[in-house]
């Protein structure tokens, strides 16, 4: 027999029980509308991660005080006072791989302008700062090095400080402002940045020479962090070994003992981002594909009911010449036929599911094509692997005893 009289009588037996028929097929396109759906969650997430880790600088390096790799020893105050601005003004002098650098120094407390306050966090850093962290100046003018020298009470304010600061509206930009009991000068204000991958506002920030923080805010004589900027993304590595051997001769440390400071990357923090994103991408990919086994399952189940519900008509088609390949093709094509079916409706709904997430939740989302493919393969797979065994057992059906089933 043919393959066309095959498709001819397997569809017709489908469309004798549409009810059943597309019941069998809801696990599958369940299964293949959640893998593709979690898949392009995922991908999205990682590529949101990727994006925004670019834009804080993808060639970033940071520098912190004190030995973080010690697992859970607990450092004491000196440990984290091992950054001076010597380091940093060595650092500036000598590095070859080094674009920026820039000290960091940080404390929280209230901002306040006449009757409008917010708890916020001012940085005390250097102009360099603005190019390391990709940040930009939306109005006004950045401080100068003459600022930085003389600890003059300057500062620049993020928009989410604005908002609070001057609800109605007004340029802050020449207006003062107090830090606790100290009077800041608003000489510019920052480009917006939004919410990182984190759920950090990066509007929330206010920015001011580092030797102001130092001297008139925290009354510290060290550093509490570095940032500094490869050349290039490809020379991080080398950037970072030439940092670590500047300080190390800086602190005076002897070959055999550890660091004092601990050097991290953003492509560090990159690879442990994607190892993350990808480890809950995959699974949510295995829960949603559970969905697919189920469905196979499912299959199996119904050909199974469809072979015993038929076993009289199977007997008379192998009574009047019909082979036992026949029957097995049949039944064989009847699999398929629900399983790539449900599989191309899957892909279906779980490309406008992933279009929905994006619209209504705001999430980010990217389908990707393999997922869409491997899905389609697994749906044919499975309506093989499924309906292969109901099938065969229709195939080696008695003909005798098959017309005489009740």
């Amino acid at each position: 027999m043919n393959f066309g009289n095959l498709l001819k009588i397997a569809l017709k037996a489908l469309n004798n029980n549409k009810l059943r028929c597309f019941l069998t097929m809801l696990g599958i396109i369940i299964g293949v509308a959640s893998v593709i759906t979690m898949l392009a969650i995922g991908q999205g997430s990682k590529n949101s991660i990727k994006a925004q880790i670019s834009e804080m600088g993808s060639n970033m390096i940071m520098i912190h005080p004190g030995n973080m790799q010690r697992g859970g020893v607990r450092q004491s105050a000196d440990d984290m006072q091992t950054l001076q601005v010597e380091d940093y003004q060595t650092i500036l002098e000598q590095a070859k791989y080094i674009s920026a650098v820039s000290p960091s120094v940080n404390s929280a407390g209230q901002f306040i302008n006449g009757n409008n306050n917010y708890p916020s966090t001012i940085y005390g850093i250097t102009p360099d700062y603005l190019d390391i962290r990709k940040v930009k100046i939306q109005d006004g003018i950045m401080f100068s090095e003459q600022d930085i020298k003389s600890a003059a009470k300057v500062c620049l304010l993020g928009k989410t400080v604005i908002d609070n600061l001057f609800p109605n509206g007004e340029d802050p930009v020449g207006r003062v402002v107090r830090f606790n009991k100290i009077p800041f000068t608003v000489i510019g204000t920052l480009e917006p940045k939004g919410t990182n991958s984190m759920g950090m506002d990066q509007d929330d920030v206010v920015l001011a020479p580092y030797t102001t923080i130092m001297k008139r805010v925290l009354a510290i004589d060290y550093i509490q962090s570095l940032f500094a900027s490869a050349k290039d993304e490809s020379l991080t590595d080398q950037a970072i070994d030439e940092v670590t051997g500047i300080l190390r001769a800086n602190h005076k440390l002897k070959d055999n003992a550890d660091d004092d400071f601990t050097i991290r990357s953003q492509q560090e923090l990159s690879q442990m981002m994607n190892s993350t994103s990808d480890m809950m991408t995959m699974l949510l990919a295995c829960i949603a594909g559970i969905s697919l086994l189920v469905g196979g399952i499912g299959i199996m189940n119904i050909m199974y009911v469809s072979v015993t519900e038929r076993t009289r008509e199977i007997g008379l088609r192998m009574s009047i010449g019909a082979r036992g390949v026949d029957i097995l093709s049949q039944f064989l094509i009847e699999a398929i036929i629900i399983s790539v079916t449900g599989g191309i409706i899957g892909v279906i709904i779980g490309t406008i599911a992933s279009w929905l997430v994006n619209a209504i939740a705001h999430w980010p989302v990217a389908i990707q094509i393999y997922s869409v493919i491997l899905s389609f393969a697994v749906c044919t797979v499975t309506g093989i692997f499924f309906g292969w065994y109901p099938a065969q057992k229709a195939a080696n059906l008695d003909p005798i005893e098959a017309i005489r089933y009740e």
